[in-house]
Order: structure tokens, then C-alpha cells, then sequence
């Protein structure tokens, strides 16, 4: 008996980022196909698809913010008795909150940059905001990925304009921070290496992320060994503080002082030909093959060792 699960890709979803995971659904099978049975299955509903077998599947979902990477997946799939890659329901329904994935990885020492949360834009008191926070902010959704609805505000009339225009949701308001922004991916609690990103006009937004040509990477990045030795720090701190489990990749930004604030943990990155892990793993000698027998690694490990498997089997 062929006792090598099937790794079932799931990609698409209904949220805004489901072209991206696509793509990264794509990438991923084209990869692990030469050395297993995959099967890449198109999300379009907020839905378990219901041939999956736990006794023979192993899920790799990429899909990206809403119902993929929010931790609602992943409930499914535990109440099916799946086995899966990437973070679990609860570390998944964290890190998708970036309020209060901020207060975790706080709590433990890693700088982040001051907020304020709201959701109804008509309550907040623009003079307050800019007391608080500085002049230079930016608005963004709580709990969305992509840098998808992302605003920057400099000075207090930029920041009433834009309170008018939002409507009521999850948000939140964040000191801006200038300086270099960086990435680094982690591989089962191990960092890898440091990505700069340099994108034209100076926003990293949705379409810079990717729009081929419209940034520029720059892997490893050139840091002081100092620096670099805190980011990778920080990486590890934060993603043990929220309960990652095999891969994340995270988000900082360096100001001139040298001091990294972090920005946000995407338990899901993307896999596509732009993508940041891989570029990071890349930095740490990972072609995309490699990597991606990695990321399954873990999960693997899992499935062999899930009981209702091995229960099975011994009958």
C-alpha cells in the first residue's frame, strides 16, 4: 500500500487577493507534482471541499487573507480530522488580527509602531489621532492582506478627508514609520534571510506587489550584522509569540536609527514568481524546489503520525 499522502493544493478563495492564489496554487503544484501526487483544487466559496480524505490527503492551503489565512479553513479542516501545512486555527485567526498580533509580539520585547483601532470612522477625532500618532499615518484594514485598501495620511486635513471617505469596518490608524522596508521568512522556527524591498514611488501596495518590474529586491539585503541579528530575532520572537508553525514570513521596517519595527506576520505567503519567501529562502541557499519540499515537511511529519491514520492502518 502506497502509504505517500496526496498533497491537495487549495487556492483561489473568494476574497481579493484570490488571483494571487492562484498563481501561488500554480507554482506550488507545478513543484511538488515531479515528487508526489498533487491535486490543485480552485476555492469559490468559503467551503471545505468535500472529497478530501484525511486517511490520504495532505492540505496545503494558499489562499491568501480572507477564509484561507483567517483561521475559518483551518477549523474546518480540524473538525474533519485533516491534516495540513502552515499554522493552525488559532494562530491563523491571530495573525490575520493585526491589532492584536501587534499587542502579542509587544508583549514579548519587538518594537512595533503606535496605532489606534476603530471601526466607525465618523467617531474619531481627527486632532486626537494626529496628538496621539504624528502628522504621518496610515490607514488600513485590521484583519486583510496585500496592503489591499491601504491609505496615506500626512497632516490632519489629509487625515479628516479620509475618515469621510472610509466606511464604517474593522480599521485601524498607524504612526508611519520611514525608513527600509524589509522581509524575512521563517522555516520551522529557524530564520531565513533578509529581503529588501525597494518599490518605485516608494508605497508597497497591491499592484507594486505584483506588477513585474515595479519593485526592486534586493536578497540578502545589505544590513549590519547587528541589525540583521535583530530582525532575525524579532522574526523568531514573533512568530513563537503567535503560535506560527512550520513557515510564516514578517514584516519590519528599519528606520535611520537602525532600530526594525515590526509591521505584520503572513502566515500564508504567497508562492507566485514575485513572492517574497521565496526570495528570502533563496538567501539562505533554498532553490524553489527545495523550499517547497520543506514547507510540506512538517505536515507530512503530521499525517504519518495523526492517529486516526495509524489507528487505521493498524487495523
Amino acid at each position: 500500500m502506497n502509504l505517500e499522502p496526496n498533497i491537495v493544493i487549495l487556492s483561489g478563495g473568494t476574497g481579493p487577493e484570490r488571483n494571487v492564489s492562484l498563481a501561488s496554487g500554480k507554482a506550488l503544484a507545478a513543484s511538488l507534482s515531479t515528487s508526489y501526487k498533487t491535486k490543485l483544487v480552485d476555492i469559490n466559496k468559503n467551503a471545505l471541499p468535500s472529497e478530501l480524505n484525511p486517511l490520504t490527503d495532505l492540505v496545503f492551503p494558499v489562499i491568501h487573507g480572507e477564509f484561507g489565512e483567517d483561521g475559518q479553513l483551518q477549523s474546518l479542516m480540524d473538525s474533519a480530522g485533516l491534516e495540513y501545512c502552515g499554522s493552525a486555527t488559532q494562530s491563523s485567526r491571530l495573525c490575520i488580527n493585526k491589532i492584536a498580533t501587534k499587542k502579542c509580539v509587544s508583549d514579548v520585547g519587538v518594537r512595533v509602531p503606535k496605532s489606534f483601532h476603530f471601526n466607525d470612522p465618523a467617531q474619531c477625532n481627527a486632532d486626537e489621532l494626529i496628538d496621539k500618532l504624528g502628522e504621518n499615518l496610515v490607514i488600513k484594514p485590521v484583519a486583510q492582506g496585500s496592503s489591499v485598501s491601504l491609505f496615506l495620511i500626512s497632516g490632519l486635513c489629509e487625515l479628516e478627508k479620509q475618515l469621510d471617505e472610509l466606511s464604517p469596518g474593522d480599521w485601524m490608524v498607524e504612526s508611519r514609520v520611514y525608513g527600509r522596508e524589509v522581509t524575512i521568512g521563517v522555516l520551522e522556527n529557524h530564520p531565513l534571510g533578509v529581503v529588501e524591498v525597494i518599490p518605485t514611488g516608494g508605497v508597497y501596495d497591491y499592484e507594486r506587489k505584483y506588477t513585474s518590474g515595479a519593485t526592486e529586491y534586493r536578497f540578502p539585503a545589505v544590513l549590519d550584522q547587528e541589525i540583521e541579528n535583530e530582525i532575525k530575532s524579532f522574526a523568531i520572537s514573533s512568530f513563537e509569540a503567535c503560535g506560527c508553525r512550520d513557515f510564516a514570513r514578517i514584516d519590519f521596517i528599519i528606520c535611520e536609527d537602525g532600530n526594525a519595527h515590526f509591521l505584520e506576520i503572513n502566515t500564508l505567503p504567497g508562492l507566485t514568481p514575485t513572492s517574497l519567501l521565496p526570495k528570502s529562502a533563496s538567501s539562505s541557499g533554498y532553490n524553489f524546489d527545495q523550499l517547497t519540499r520543506k514547507l510540506i515537511s512538517s505536515g507530512l511529519e503530521r499525517f504519518f503520525n495523526s492517529s486516526s491514520r495509524v489507528n487505521n492502518h493498524a487495523a
